[in-house]
């Protein structure tokens, strides 16, 4: 990436991949797609020690867009959590931008609704975090398996009683930070592989204190959103999940 690249980059957005291969030969035209229209935009694509060739898919990528691709081979696999803290921390320390965002690679969260959610940020000066919020309502597709739906709703209740604060949908897999806010935050590592949203949103209020941190953040129901399937997460981790809420719950109120 050239000097004059850098300087003048606005937004990059981390995207943790783990066995993507087949998944980037289907959406490859619309990163392609993505990448021609918003040349502004970098993405830094972090591989999570895949099995399959992700890698040399993410390679080829970046060799076609090298102003506008970053590529992060993780050696080992860590969990989603390892892969978006490697991105956020590679990016915050080799790329001059103003903020850093994490989506999915299944694109569940479409770039233009990435891109929207970011301009909350540009917007509203007191705002250094803004995440997507999969809320049903009038005007807006969100498509989601039901089974998956309930499951959500139930943990999702239980996270904002612990939290303390409001919010509807912690895990949905788009937030963007300010590049010195992403940094605190993603200092440390996460005590979860695939619960370290709800650690964000308690490390927010360890470092601004409850009421500050919700004046720092906005929730910002999508206009459309699709459930991909094939979810990295085992059902198996929906017992082990209450297991890794009470430690972090044990973890941050201690602190």
């Amino acid at each position: 990436m050239s000097d004059n690249q850098k300087q003048n980059l606005d937004l990059v957005i981390v995207i943790p991949c783990y066995n993507e291969e087949n998944r980037f030969l289907e959406l490859r035209s619309e990163y392609v797609a993505f990448l021609n229209s918003r040349t502004d935009v970098v993405l830094c694509m972090v591989d999570d020690g895949s099995k399959d060739d992700t890698a040399l898919v993410l390679q080829l990528l970046q060799k076609e867009y090298p102003d506008q691709v970053e590529v992060v081979i993780q050696p080992k696999n860590g969990g989603k959590a390892e892969a978006v803290r490697s991105g956020v921390l590679y990016c915050a320390e080799n790329l001059k931008h103003s903020h850093i965002a994490f989506l999915d690679a299944d694109l569940a969260t479409s770039f233009e609704e990435c891109l929207r959610i970011h301009s909350y940020i540009l917007e509203k000066d007191n705002i250094t975090f803004a995440f997507a919020s999969r809320i049903l309502k009038i005007g807006s597709e969100i498509k989601r398996k039901k089974f998956r739906f309930v499951v959500g709703r139930i943990v999702a209740t239980l996270i904002s009683s612990i939290l303390g604060i409001k919010v509807y949908d912690t895990q949905c897999g788009c937030k963007v930070f300010e590049k010195e806010l992403a940094r605190s935050l993603f200092k440390e590592k996460f005590i979860s592989k695939w619960l370290f949203d709800v650690e964000l949103f308690f490390r927010m209020i360890q470092l601004y204190g409850k009421k500050s941190a919700t004046e720092r953040m906005i929730e910002v129901p999508l206009k459309l959103w699709e459930d991909k399937g094939d979810s990295k997460v085992q059902m198996t981790y929906f017992f082990k999940l209450w297991i890794d809420l009470m430690k972090i719950k044990r973890k941050y109120n201690k602190g």
